[in-house]
């Protein structure tokens, strides 16, 4: 039977079950009211079955095994009554020659009058004593009071005290969770900015690298240019030279030539020639540094400098996308400026 009792005692209230008595989804037992008491100091905000207004339900954990159980609108009134366990009780109630709700205990007898039984608390010294110690002993100065009232204050007391325990480790069970979805919003949020980042400096890359391209393109066009036209000039002094070559060869073959009457002959002719050539030999020739092409030079600096002063700034969860839109627009208006033609510099 006491091995019995054991197995019907409440972990809260630390009595005998009270029916009815309630059965957890964890499968432990409570008396309903201490099941009650321990949810309203955990959801202390929730309506009672009295009030007009609609619950929402709420948790809390089983004392015994710290398992969360949620309940719905009905609170502890929605939990499964088990009725074994009130079968149980009633049969011990039936077999016991001790009332419902008492305790298998020997009685503890006083140190100083071993015949007598200790039966009353002294408020004075804090401590249990019997009635002789009372009238004739260490207490009888003592202001006492009967041990069945202190025993159901202080053990009252120690079932508030667990129930605000188990509450206060609810609250900070829930905090605790809080904060770790606070440190997972972090690391999203983290990641994804991280994405925006690199996604903007992505674009600026592929900005400046198209703007190289088409700069690039651009000294190439002029150099094709110049050098065709040198190229064309060089090769019009390479004809007149080879005409000037041949002439020059034929007018030193007539110059050798002993018969003055057949040097005569051609002499007239190859002077006129000579004086012709003499006066084609201004031929066009490239201005002074032409061969120069500082004009493709730039300034980056200002460039450079805005790019280092690039830093992060508050938006509000709203404007994100209506900033990511502006970005968008200045990228679409360089693109314009680029497709205007250069003048080189």
């Amino acid at each position: 039977m006491d091995n019995l009792e054991k197995q019907l005692i409440c972990p809260i209230c630390l009595e005998m079950f009270t029916k009815p008595v309630v059965i957890l989804p964890c499968q432990h037992n409570l008396c309903r009211k201490c099941a009650n008491d321990i949810f309203q100091a955990s959801n202390p905000l929730w309506q009672s079955r009295g009030s007009s207004s609609v619950s929402s339900g709420g948790r809390f954990r089983c004392p015994s095994c710290r398992h969360e159980v949620v309940l719905d609108r009905h609170g502890v009134y929605g939990l499964q009554r088990n009725l074994l366990v009130e079968n149980i009780i009633d049969i011990y109630k039936q077999e016991s020659s001790r009332p419902l709700n008492t305790k298998s205990e020997q009685h503890l007898m006083c140190e100083e009058h071993e015949d007598e039984k200790i039966n009353i608390y002294c408020l004075t010294c804090e401590t249990p004593t019997c009635s002789m110690c009372k009238v004739f002993g260490a207490h009888k100065d003592c202001e006492v009071a009967p041990l069945t009232s202190i025993y159901k204050r202080q053990k009252s007391e120690l079932s508030d005290g667990i129930a605000m325990l188990v509450a206060g480790n609810d609250r900070i069970q829930a905090i605790i969770t809080q904060m770790e979805e606070i440190c997972k919003s972090v690391e999203d949020n983290s990641r994804r900015q991280k994405q925006l980042l690199s996604q903007r400096f992505d674009s600026l890359y592929n900005i400046l690298e198209e703007r190289k391209k088409e700069l690039l393109q651009s000294i190439t066009r002029q150099q094709d240019e110049k050098l065709q036209y040198v190229r064309g000039l060089i090769r019009q002094h390479g004809d007149h030279l080879e005409v000037t070559s041949k002439l020059v060869e034929s007018s030193i073959q007539s110059m050798d030539e002993p018969q003055m009457a057949a040097f005569l002959q051609h002499a007239k002719e190859l002077i006129k020639k000579i004086t012709d050539m003499s006066k084609v030999s201004t031929i066009d020739r490239p201005d002074p540094g032409y061969e120069n092409m500082d004009h493709f030079s730039v300034n980056v600096d200002y460039v450079s400098e805005m790019l280092r002063t690039i830093d992060f700034h508050s938006v509000a969860s709203g404007e994100e996308e209506e900033d990511l839109l502006d970005t968008e627009e200045g990228e679409t208006v360089l693109e314009e400026e680029k497709s205007e033609p250069t003048d080189g510099h």
